[in-house]
């Protein structure tokens, strides 16, 4: 088809679905134009709309750009981290030794004490109770370390992320580093501080095993970071079960106990396989602080502690309701040897008169086997104390030692000041050197009687004065001004009577008498001259006692002892036996007796009447030395020799104390006690009416008041001729033939 003038018509598309036109309208010419501005509107929209998203699209670039180089360097670090912590577990791993060899890593040995009847009293060293197993040792127990220390032990690889992030709030939390205070470590992460990440222990770079220890419990990033890879290495080579095998048998539990079964003996008395829910929280309470939570230390605060483990294993099912409710109301109780922390001052005693090498230094666990009597021990105690709050002052600094021994030397019981439940602290009773004052007036009279003299001998008292060369006259006093004049030997010792006793020394000689002191075991410096006879000299109670145990057995020398055997545990050889006793004869028994008569008397009429016992013989002597520093009361029954010193640490005078006063009141106090668990006996001496040929009063020599002595004099062993010499000369001066 053509149009007008034969041009043909331009081609136009057809249009399937034309739009309905305008209602009341008609389709306008200018359809074109009217299409063409829409078209321009929507070109000026899409580029608004493109110009809006291109930052998007570049933030979201980045971003994407951003990630993907993390993404690409994490996985690579991931991947070299996890190479680094596998090469570190792999040498971790291979050098980890065998569980045998670091079950027990202790440098030194212990050393365990037993009393008269075989049972523990005391220990020195770090104890080591022997191996147990996670798998031997009470459930209750391992189940109490667990639910304390790590509940989610069973099931991580050596170390709790969870564990560690809430450690790190609980310190931010308190204001701390995030790293001080808790540290989130599980079980097998203590147990690699307990084995110093496999550092063993050299003397040449520590100073002492504690200092050792020490270093290795500092908490650091690096050592953190050291202990991620061990931990695995330790999960990898021991297992669960072995990991808290160590732990039972590593961890330090206080009062010097090193593992569980250790911890229980030393506590309960009783093997860590055998403790009950009570006793199993309390142990594992002990792991937060060891030297706090000790029950020896303060058992209501241990009872605390473990109330709130007991807890935790109720909680996390553990113990029923029924056992939780059991457990709290009958808490953990110490055994009686715990409890008592009985002969602290004999234990030292008897590590000090061992060998260092099987005490003090060994590096075995040892067991000895002593002398000591825990029920004696502990009445010993109960007096001292009794006294002290009843009698006197409160304010008071004044100390006191006593010493029980039998009459053979082996002591019984030994306190050694005021505070009783001690360890290595001053022992007054065998380190003490102080003057002994009258308590050394009966070797005196011992010297005398065994050259002859008898208790009925007479002898002045009256003034008396000595030239000693060097020095000037000597004119010694007695405690009240007024003289009796001629006295028997009895009743000079008995009133404790100063120039009756010069005189007796001056008549036998002081070397006789420094001889008879010396074998009876006064082994210290004795004076030289006159003064000697009053007590100038020093020793120890212990040593005193020992000598008093002489005159009581018969007029033999004993050393005291309180070690009776040695062996290595497990082993039953004895490397070691008594180490005192009965020694040689220093005295004949006839003058013994009629010593223990004399001293009888001190008791029963004269300085030491406050020691005297109802329905009981008891002999001995008081002591008081010049301006009162020390005030002593040595005394014994048929049964047991004590000695009491009662003095001021720093030698200051004690006030209205003397022998006869508080110290034979302690003397009592303890006898009383210890004499009620026996019955009476009597004392093994003569008395001045069983002496044949017995000089009365009145039947005086000529020369210096004392008689002459019976025709056969007994002889000392070991005596010096020289000496012997000497005193028959002084006696042939002052009228003895």
């Amino acid at each position: 088809m053509s149009g007008p003038a034969g041009r043909r018509p331009p081609l136009v598309a057809e249009r399937r679905h034309a739009k309905a036109p305008a209602k009341g309208g008609r389709r306008t010419s200018g359809r074109a134009g009217g299409g063409s501005g829409r078209g321009s509107g929507g070109g000026r929209r899409r580029a608004g709309r493109s110009r809006a998203i291109w930052p998007v699209r570049l933030v979201v670039g980045t971003v994407r750009l951003v990630w993907r180089a993390l993404w690409a360097l994490g996985w690579r670090l991931a991947v070299m981290t996890g190479l680094v912590i596998g090469l570190a577990t792999l040498y971790f791993y291979v050098q980890l030794p065998p569980l045998g060899q670091i079950i027990d890593a202790r440098t030194r040995g212990s050393v365990t004490m037993l009393d008269r009847d075989g049972k523990v009293f005391a220990w020195r060293g770090e104890t080591f109770g022997g191996t147990i197993t996670a798998d031997s040792v009470s459930p209750h127990l391992k189940n109490a370390i667990v639910a304390t220390e790590d509940k989610r032990f069973y099931r991580h690889f050596g170390i709790s992320p969870r564990g560690i992030a809430g450690a790190i709030r609980i310190n931010l939390s308190e204001g701390r580093g995030p790293f001080e205070g808790n540290g989130g470590s599980t079980i097998t992460q203590q147990v690699a501080k307990l084995i110093c990440l496999g550092v063993p222990y050299d003397p040449a770079q520590w100073k002492s095993e504690a200092d050792y220890e020490a270093d290795c419990r500092v908490s650091s990033i690096w050592r953190k970071l050291k202990e991620v890879p061990f931990a695995f290495a330790m999960e990898a080579r021991y297992g669960k079960d072995n990991i808290l095998t160590l732990y039972l048998n590593r961890a330090y539990l206080g009062a010097g106990a090193r593992g569980f079964e250790a911890a229980a003996q030393r506590y309960f008395g009783k093997s860590a396989r055998e403790v009950n829910p009570a006793e199993a929280a309390m142990l594992a309470g002990l792991l937060k602080a060891p030297s706090r939570y000790a029950p020896t230390a303060d058992l209501q605060r241990a009872q605390d502690r473990a109330a709130v483990v007991l807890g935790l294993m109720h909680d996390q099912g553990y113990l029923t309701d029924s056992q939780y409710s059991l457990a709290l109301a009958n808490p953990a109780q110490l055994s009686k040897a715990a409890e008592a922390r009985a002969g602290g001052y004999f234990a030292d005693w008897v590590m000090e008169t061992g060998p260092a090498f099987l005490t003090q230094d060994t590096t075995e666990d040892v067991i000895i086997r002593t002398t000591l009597d825990q029920s004696i021990q502990k009445k010993a105690e109960e007096a001292l104390q009794y006294v002290f709050d009843t009698k006197v002052k409160k304010d008071s600094k004044a100390q006191a030692a006593i010493v029980v021994m039998s009459a053979d030397g082996a002591v019984r019981a030994m306190v050694g000041g005021r505070q009783t439940k001690v360890a290595g602290a001053f022992n007054r009773a065998t380190q003490a050197l102080r003057q002994t004052g009258s308590t050394f007036k009966p070797f005196v009279y011992a010297a005398a009687l065994d050259l002859g003299y008898t208790m009925n001998a007479l002898v002045e008292d009256a003034p008396i004065t000595i030239d000693v060369p060097g020095s000037g006259p000597w004119s010694p006093k007695n405690y009240t001004p007024e003289y009796r004049g001629y006295i028997t030997l009895t009743d000079a010792l008995a009133y404790s009577v100063n120039t009756a006793t010069v005189r007796v020394s001056q008549a036998v000689g002081l070397e006789a008498v420094r001889q008879v002191a010396e074998q009876f075991g006064l082994t210290s410096d004795l004076a030289d001259g006159p003064a000697l006879a009053l007590g100038v000299s020093e020793s120890t109670l212990i040593d005193m006692t020992g000598a008093y145990a002489g005159i009581l057995n018969g007029g033999s020398a004993v050393r005291p002892y309180g070690l009776v055997e040695l062996r290595l545990r497990g082993d039953d050889t004895v490397l070691m036996g008594q180490t005192g006793g009965m020694q040689e004869r220093v005295i004949s028994e006839q003058a013994a007796r009629q010593l223990v008569y004399m001293m009888t008397q001190v008791v029963e009429r004269g300085t030491g009447r406050r020691a005297r016992l109802e329905g009981r013989e008891v002999a001995g002597k008081t002591g008081t030395t010049q301006g009162a520093r020390d005030a002593w009361f040595i005394g014994f029954t048929a049964h047991y020799v004590t000695g009491v010193w009662m003095g001021n640490d720093d030698n200051t005078p004690l006030t209205g104390v003397t022998g006869g006063g508080l110290p034979a009141e302690i003397w009592h106090e303890v006898m009383a006690r210890i004499e009620a668990d026996e019955p009476p006996a009597p004392l093994p001496m003569i008395r001045p009416e069983d002496l044949p040929g017995a000089t009365w009063p009145g039947q005086t020599s000529q020369a210096g008041g004392l008689p002459q002595p019976q025709p056969q004099r007994p002889r000392k062993p070991k005596r010096d001729p020289v000496g012997e010499a000497l005193i028959d000369i002084l006696g042939a001066i002052l009228g003895r033939r």
